[in-house]
């Protein structure tokens, strides 16, 4: 018995051994075999209504199969469906819906037959995808009392494939979901708890069918929430699932969704354990607000109990959901086909496994086995098939099934029984070249049946095996470490009973190419420059190709990217430059590469997939999943919000604002947020490069009110407006942030102090202020002052002291006075009012005072009156008062101030400044009367703050380096000064200031301008040759010797003048010139050379101020205006002595002959002749 148990034994191993051998060699296709199944479609075909449908079914064999389909176990016919046809030499399906797609649905299974078998494919389910619509109805409004919960049905239609559901409103603006409103996987809409807003818009579910990317929309239902009730605080109770515990089928590999919702006011939070602990996220994600746990893939550690635990302020409830994993048959051993010779053994294994555990059925070319006449050659033991002295009719496919509740699986495999001498399939005489030191493959591809023997021999002497030789199963001779003595030609040989095959292959041993300089791994920084070596050295007879290649694909070189004989260089490194980098080295032998890694070290990538959960009124749990840190560890997350402030019916929006940081190695944190406010966040990665882009903003998320946490800041109380019996208290309002609720308002609370009468309150909603009336004057008063909104009354905040309206001071400060007095500053002092006088709180003491009079006599002044406050901090007597005017006389009053009113004035008192220094002089200016004198005047200074001394002139020559100054002291009287200059070129600069016995004043200033220029210098040159001039100067002259003539011509004859003309007139100076000569000071001041630094008017009143008021200056009778209306108003210029520039040229001809005919037709009075010269 025990002898023949290891017979059992050993024949079995040696028929694994003959099988493995069989199936290590190659089938010909032109050897006569059974058919196999090589393409089919999926089990779940699901297509679109479009023409051509393609069922797909492939298979090889030879003779090539005739294939076959069935559709839901009958024959069909392609033959006589005008709407199917199958493809040429394959079995493919070709469907044309021109009627009704819905009749081509159904269980499709394709076999393949040829002379030695059939072959099946698995059974496909065609569905034909469809976007059907909902049923047109009419949604009756829905009402529900406002703070219970609401589940609205979609009920989409169902698919294939089933689609995807949204909720909007008839806008197609999507309903928003928070922690109270979201959306189960069926599409059904869940309320926690319906609020008065909920009834602002109507209601749509919207299906979207994935393939035919179609929409179908619900009739809108319209919401009316009944606000007769207010909304009640109540404990979480599930909407689904139901009850406290239920059971969910888990496919292993496929995902799992499980989803929690529940009613309650507040809105529950949702919280997942596993097993009663804490619930690992690896492979898993928490969606809709906490209430969905999404698992990826499931394994068989994903079984157990998931507990869904809702909560609130009210109170907690616990739901147990329990994953059973469950798995549809998969292959551990898939069945291989068998060649065997006649009389040969071998088996079919088929091995799977399943939850639960499948069960194997065996098919012989689609038929049950046990179906099928016995074969005495044919044993089934389980999962294997045993076949023992096969003959040709054994052979045939089989066909493995696999399956249980949840699913099956199918194989073939056949049988080929056959004899067949060895045939080697490779090409004959091949030329191998190898290098040395390689692993060598020599092939040699073989058939026969029954299996042959096959040997290697070099030269066609010996057997190569052991060693550095083996021979493998599908007759390839390996050499390890090849070496150059293994040049030669190698003989592989087939045989078995029926014949024997032998082809040969020549080694051709080079020497090995290498790679002496390989390029190592880089990091770099973005933007710099990365370097890769790569130095060969190889066999002189072969020709080397070196590429370069990026994760294995050929790089494209360019600008950036450039390469020489030995390395290659990339500048300016971007990110997408990342990656293996691989020098290959290419002979006709052998092809050898050496890589190495790019790192891009760079700023990290943005976090993905931020989603919020644990919420709470003031906390939430933020998570995120990390971006690449890009070779640079990330250091930190910096979270950032933005928020809108709900104000009463008002959003008010802000900016991007950095919330807090968090190391690196963290993706879900605890945010400490502010009730009643509605947030989005985004975090920011930052490693030592730098900072991440901003992720994608989170989904809205709205915190829960609270009672107000602030208290009113900076709380005062004071009297207001004209009456003193009121008092107002009034605060700074709190900020939007802090209000931590709807309809924010203030309480305010006060009492007289000191007095046991109860407190009184008041709430306002709208203003920071309130007013209390008839009050006590300036009575104190107990002031506290707290928060409050619809969720309470926040903290009160501390007792202040208020005082109601004051009244005017009653009494004056004494003991005015003043000391250390100087110029411009005094100390001033004065006694305090007693506080009960102040009627208020005491707040300044002002000083008024005015500047009655100069101590210079005869000197005007401003009497304005000027004031300044002294601050009474503590028990202030004295102030410093400055901006005094020197030496004046003074008169002060002092009063006292509280916070409305000024008291009475207290007794005047007079004071006088000391003397000082004077203010600049004015009207200082620079003139010039000849080219070798400047002129300098002023005035007195506005304020000689004193008794002037005298002034300061100060001067310098400015054309000369390094000039010194000149100073002059000038009498009080002077206003006045005169400098001879050493040429017409020179220049000055000038300083004046006062002085008083106090000291000098400041001083002021001015440097001379241009007086002379060399374009003046020629024109004074130039103008005397004009002809113009000539005619003038002899013009006048002949008219003057004409009036002259007339003159003594008439006198001699008794001519009269009129006596008031005698009497006005007055010849003043010019009598007293000698007979002949002519007075030209009166035309020089007519005459003016224009290039003077003043005008005419200065000139005039200058000249005014040094002869006095004349006679002559008023009446200006005859000569100056006669002159210029002869000269035809053509200005005449002067030597410096006055003279006129050349002498007179005498008369012309023409002139000479108009004199003889002019006769006067009346008598000349000498007045008429002295006015016409």
């Amino acid at each position: 018995m025990r002898t023949g148990k290891w017979w059992e034994i050993l024949a079995t191993i040696t028929l694994l051994q003959i099988w493995r051998e069989m199936s290590g060699m190659e089938i010909p296709p032109d050897v006569r075999q059974p058919p196999m199944i090589t393409k089919q479609s999926v089990q779940d075909h699901i297509v679109e209504p479009t023409d051509p449908i393609l069922v797909e079914c492939e298979a090889t064999g030879n003779p090539p199969p005739i294939f076959m389909w069935t559709r839901n176990g009958v024959y069909l016919n392609v033959a006589r469906d005008p709407q199917v046809s199958m493809k040429r030499r394959s079995g493919t399906l070709e469907i044309f819906f021109w009627g009704r797609p819905d009749d081509y649905e159904g269980l499709y299974q394709c076999t393949a037959t040829n002379e030695f078998g059939s072959a099946l494919t698995s059974h496909i389910h065609l569905r034909v995808s469809k976007a059907r619509s909902w049923l047109k109805e009419y949604l009756e409004p829905v009402s529900v009392f406002v703070g219970l919960p609401l589940i609205l049905p979609c009920n989409p239609p169902a698919g294939p494939p089933n689609p995807q559901t949204y909720w909007m409103n008839s806008s197609m603006v999507p309903i928003r979901q928070d922690r109270r409103v979201s959306m189960g996987q069926n599409g059904d809409l869940y309320f926690s708890s319906i609020v008065a807003e909920d009834a602002l818009t109507n209601y749509v579910c919207t299906a979207r069918f994935p393939h035919s990317n179609t929409i179908q929309q619900k009739p809108p239902l319209i919401l009316q929430v009944l606000t007769a009730r207010m909304a009640a605080r109540t404990a979480p109770k599930f909407l689904k699932p139901k009850g406290i515990s239920s059971t969910q089928i888990a496919m292993l590999g496929e995902e799992l969704i499980l989803e929690c919702f529940a009613s309650g006011v507040p809105a529950p939070t949702i919280r997942w354990t596993k097993d009663w602990e804490e619930l690992s996220m690896e492979g898993k994600k928490l969606e809709n607000f906490g209430k969905t746990l999404r698992i990826k893939k499931i394994s068989m550690e994903d079984g157990g109990d998931y507990i869904c635990t809702a909560s609130n302020r009210m109170g907690s409830l616990d739901h147990t959901v329990t994953v059973k994993v469950k798995s549809v048959p998969f292959w551990i051993e898939k069945p291989q086909s068998l060649v065997l010779s006649r009389d040969d053994s071998g088996q079919i294994r088929c091995q799977a496994d399943g939850i639960p555990a499948p069960h194997i059925q065996w098919l012989v070319n689609g038929e049950p086995i046990e179906d099928t006449p016995t074969s005495p050659s044919r044993q089934v033991d389980g999962d294997t098939l045993i076949f023992r002295s096969v003959v040709p009719d054994s052979t045939a496919v089989f066909q493995c099934n696999a399956s249980n509740q949840y699913g099956y699986i199918l194989a073939n495999a056949f049988l080929s029984v056959m004899d067949m001498k060895p045939r080697l399939l490779g090409s004959r005489d091949q030329l191998v070249k190898v290098s040395e030191g390689s692993r060598t493959l020599l092939h040699c591809p073989y058939f026969g049946s029954p299996h042959p023997d096959l040997r290697w021999s070099k030269g066609g002497l010996g057997s190569l095996e052991g060693g550095r030789y083996k021979v493998l199963s599908n007759g390839t001779l390996e050499i390890t470490n090849t070496k150059l003595m293994d040049h030669g030609t190698y003989v592989c040989s087939a045989s078995n009973i029926i014949g024997r095959d032998e082809m040969d292959v020549q080694l051709e041993v080079t020497e090995p190419t290498k790679i002496i300089r390989a390029p190592h791994n880089v990091i770099v920084i973005r933007g710099s420059l990365a370097h890769f070596d790569c130095k060969i050295q190889s066999d002189e007879t072969l020709k080397v190709t070196v590429t370069w290649l990026k994760d294995n694909q050929t790089l494209i070189l360019g600008r950036r990217m450039t390469k020489d004989e030995d390395s290659l260089s990339i500048a300016d490194v971007y990110r997408r430059d990342e990656g293996l980098y691989t020098c290959r080295a290419k002979t006709e032998v052998e092809e050898i590469s050496a890589s190495a890694k790019l790192t891009v070290m760079d700023r990290p990538d943005p976090p993905t997939d931020l989603e919020l959960s644990d919420p709470s009124e003031r906390n939430a749990r933020l998570t995120w999943i990390p971006g690449l840190n890009n070779h640079s560890p990330i250091k930190e997350y910096l979270v950032q919000y933005t928020e809108d402030l709900l104000a009463d019916y008002w959003l008010v929006p802000s900016g991007w604002k950095n919330l807090t940081s968090y190391p690196g190695h963290l993706n879900s944190v605890v945010l400490h947020l502010t009730p009643f406010v509605e947030y989005r966040f985004r975090v920011i990665a930052i490693n030592s490069i730098g900072p991440s882009r901003p992720s994608k903003p989170s989904l809205y998320y709205q915190t829960g009110g609270a009672v107000p946490d602030a208290i009113p800041r900076n709380i005062k109380g004071i009297g207001t407006g004209l009456f003193r019996n009121n008092m107002e208290i009034s605060w700074e309002p709190l900020e939007y942030r802090e209000w931590n609720g709807p309809n924010l308002g203030y309480m305010v609370w006060w009492k007289r102090r000191d007095s046991r009468e109860e407190w009184k309150n008041y709430t306002t909603y709208w203003w920071c202020s309130y007013i209390i009336y008839d009050t006590d004057t300036f009575t104190p008063y107990e002031i506290k002052v707290q928060a409050v909104n619809d969720f309470g009354l926040g903290p009160e905040s501390p007792m202040i002291t208020g005082y109601s309206g004051e009244d005017r001071p009653t009494t004056a400060p004494t003991d005015l006075r003043v000391s250390d007095v100087e110029s411009t500053k005094l100390i001033v002092h004065w006694q305090p009012v007693p506080q009960a006088s102040l009627m208020g709180n005491i707040k300044e003491y002002t000083v008024y005072y005015w500047r009655e009079s100069s101590r210079l006599p005869n000197h005007s002044i401003n009497r304005r009156i000027k004031s300044k406050s002294f601050k009474a901090n503590g028990p202030r007597l004295s102030g410093i008062l400055t901006g005094l005017v020197p030496y004046s006389n003074y008169k002060m009053y002092i009063v006292v101030a509280n916070n409305r009113y000024e008291g009475p004035p207290s007794n005047r008192i007079e004071f006088q400044t000391l003397e000082g220094v004077p203010t600049v002089p004015r009207s200082f200016r620079i003139m010039h009367r000849h080219y070798d004198t400047i002129y300098l005047d002023w005035e007195e200074p506005a304020e000689p703050n004193g008794i002037l001394t005298g002034y300061v002139l100060r001067y310098q020559t400015l054309n000369v380096t390094a000039a010194e100054w000149i100073e002059e002291n000038i009498p009080p009287n002077t206003t006045h000064f005169s400098l001879h200059r050493f040429d017409r070129y020179t220049r000055y600069k000038f300083s004046l200031a006062a002085k008083t016995h106090v000291g000098m004043g400041e001083m002021f200033t001015e440097e001379s301008p241009h007086f002379t220029t060399e374009e003046y210098t020629r024109d004074q040159v130039d103008i005397v040759t004009q002809g113009w001039f000539i005619g003038l100067m002899c013009a006048i002259a002949l008219l003057v010797l004409i009036m002259l003539s007339v003159f003594f011509i008439k006198r001699t004859r008794g001519g009269k003048y009129p006596v008031r003309d005698k009497q006005d007139f007055v010849l003043d100076t010019m009598d007293e010139k000698e007979e002949g000569s002519f007075d030209y000071r009166s035309l020089e001041r007519i005459t003016r050379v224009p290039t003077l630094p003043y005008t005419r008017r200065e000139e005039d009143s200058r000249q005014g101020r040094s002869q006095g008021t004349i006679e002559h200056m008023q009446k200006r009778t005859s000569s100056d205006d006669s002159l210029m209306e002869y000269g035809e108003g053509d200005e005449i210029e002067f030597n410096e002595d006055g003279s006129f520039i050349g002498e007179y040229t005498g008369t012309s001809k023409r002139d000479r002959d108009c004199s003889k005919y002019r006769e006067s037709p009346e008598p000349t009075s000498p007045v008429a002749i002295y006015s016409f010269a």
